[in-house]
């Protein structure tokens, strides 16, 4: 049975985890540690409660944050998100 939490910001229980296909869920974004997290919330996802911008808690979502970075990110975003990435797994290679 997949782990439950309580949204801070509204008070729902959700359940914390990933879909089947590796894609991840509202909830299991929500779950997911600050740490997991290349940048800390813009100003709107404070307000609603996100904790951070590009998840990377995996190989998968770190390249995928690399390549969003890259197409919309600033360059200081870009270089901390590199940074974050860099740090978490090594190997992966930076463009």
């Amino acid at each position: 049975m997949p782990k439950t939490m309580t949204n801070k910001a509204t008070g729902r229980t959700m359940q914390a985890a990933k879909e089947k296909d590796g894609k991840l869920t509202t909830a299991g974004r929500v779950a997911l540690p600050k740490k997991e997290f290349a940048l800390p919330p813009g100003k709107e996802q404070q307000a609603s409660g996100e904790k951070g911008r590009y998840p990377i808690p995996d190989k998968a979502h770190a390249r995928a944050a690399l390549s969003r970075v890259s197409a919309h990110g600033t360059p200081e975003e870009k270089r901390k998100v590199e940074a974050a990435v860099k740090r978490k797994f090594p190997g992966i290679k930076q463009k």
